[in-house]
C-alpha cells in the first residue's frame, strides 16, 4: 500500500486545488469527499470511487473495507498531509477521490407517475444548497433541480453543509427554459414561490405531479418562471419582512406537499 508524507508531494498539491478550484474539479470530472459517513452514502448513490487516503490513528487500517473493494486504490497519509486536505477541524481521518455525475435533466428517472420535485433557480450560497438538499432528503422528493446554477454542486461547502445529502437525492441541472420544458413534457404542475398576485400555498392540491419552485432571498425568481406557472404560491408572513431563508420556505413547501400525500 502506497503511503504519503509530505503535504508537498504532487498528488497531494493537486487534491488541494481539487478541493479548492471549482475548475479543476470540473477539468478532471472528480472532486474530494471527506469524512466515513459522506463516503459511505456516496457509494450508497454509485458513486465511482477512484482513491481513498486515511490517517490511521483516526482512520485504523481494518475499516477500509468498509468503503473499499479489492480495486479501490488506498494511501496511507500522515498527519501533516491530512490537516493540508482536511476542510474540518473534526472528522474521522479519511478522505475520497470520487468522479462526478453528469446531472442531465434527461438522466432524471422516476419511480412513480406521481413525483414531487424541488427546483431552486440560481442558488449562491453553499449554505442554504446543502439546507435545501437536506430538506430534499428528509421529504424523499423524486428530484431536486438546480436552475441556472452559480456553483458546482461538488463544492466542498455544499458536500459539508448538506452532510452528505448531495449524494442521496437525484439532482440534476439546466436553465430555467430547458427546466420549464421539461417539466411541461412531463405534465408536472409548477407552483412559483413569489409574492405577486399568488394565494396562500395551503390552498393549492399538490396531490398531483408537483414542482415547486423557490427562489433567492434577494432577487426571487424570474420573470420566466412566473409567466410558466400553473400557480404562483407564497407562504403568509405576519411580521415585518416579507421574506425567509430560501431553506426555510422549500421546508414548509415540500412538507406540506408532503402532508397532502400523506407522507408517502
Amino acid at each position: 500500500m502506497k503511503s504519503i508524507t509530505s503535504p508537498q508531494n504532487p498528488l497531494i498539491r493537486q487534491l488541494v486545488q481539487l478541493k479548492d478550484k471549482s475548475r479543476d474539479r470540473k477539468k478532471s470530472g472528480t472532486f474530494l469527499i471527506e469524512g466515513f459517513r459522506e463516503i459511505s452514502l456516496a457509494l450508497k448513490g454509485s458513486f465511482e470511487l477512484e482513491t481513498v487516503l486515511f490517517y490511521e490513528e483516526l482512520f485504523p487500517k481494518n475499516q477500509l473495507s468498509d468503503i473499499t473493494n479489492k480495486d479501490t486504490n488506498c494511501i496511507e497519509i500522515s498527519k501533516e498531509v491530512y490537516q493540508k486536505l482536511a476542510y474540518r477541524d473534526t472528522t474521522e481521518g479519511v478522505l475520497a477521490i470520487a468522479k462526478t455525475k453528469n446531472q442531465k435533466l434527461k438522466d432524471l428517472n422516476f419511480n412513480t407517475t406521481n413525483p414531487l420535485i424541488l427546483v431552486a433557480e440560481a442558488p449562491e450560497k453553499p449554505g442554504n444548497i446543502g439546507a435545501i438538499l437536506r430538506t430534499a432528503d428528509a421529504a424523499n422528493v423524486d428530484a431536486v433541480i438546480i436552475a441556472n446554477p452559480k456553483t458546482d454542486l461538488y463544492n466542498p461547502n455544499i458536500i459539508r453543509s448538506s452532510v452528505g445529502c448531495i449524494f442521496t437525492n437525484q439532482i440534476a441541472s439546466g436553465t430555467t427554459s430547458e427546466i420549464i420544458d421539461f417539466l411541461k413534457s412531463k405534465n408536472i404542475n409548477i407552483y412559483c414561490a413569489i409574492l405577486q398576485e399568488s394565494v396562500s400555498y395551503h390552498t393549492q392540491d399538490f396531490t398531483k405531479p408537483s414542482a415547486i419552485i423557490v427562489g433567492t432571498e434577494a432577487t426571487g425568481l424570474s420573470q420566466e418562471w412566473r409567466d410558466h406557472a400553473t400557480q404562483n404560491i407564497i407562504i403568509p408572513m405576519r411580521g415585518e419582512i416579507d421574506s425567509m431563508n430560501v431553506s426555510v420556505a422549500a421546508g414548509i413547501l415540500i412538507f406540506e406537499a408532503k402532508r397532502q400525500r400523506g407522507f408517502k
